[in-house]
């Protein structure tokens, strides 16, 4: 894994797009809802926003430990040949 990969993987977010599609509804409700609460524009957010909420959060979590495991073995293996050759 090179430097581009490793933190492009660090950085990815979970999208508009994505948000709408847990919760069923389209990214102006997502936008809208994310509004302060006195913007002319704020809607409230979708009723069941707490479970896709927390299962986006259970994905990024799997996302991030996969992105770990990779980048440990990878380091343990450079630090095992580094030390091989001594």
């Amino acid at each position: 894994m090179n430097f581009r990969e490793a933190t492009d993987d660090l950085c990815d977010a979970v999208s508009h797009e994505e948000l709408a599609n847990a919760l069923g509804v389209s990214v102006a409700t997502v936008r809208q809802a994310r509004l302060r609460s006195d913007a002319k524009a704020h809607r409230a957010p979708p009723g069941d926003w707490k479970r896709a909420v927390t299962n986006l959060a259970k994905q990024r979590v799997e996302h991030y430990r996969a992105l770990l495991k990779r980048l440990s073995a990878e380091h343990e293996g450079v630090d095992a040949a580094s030390t091989h050759h001594l």
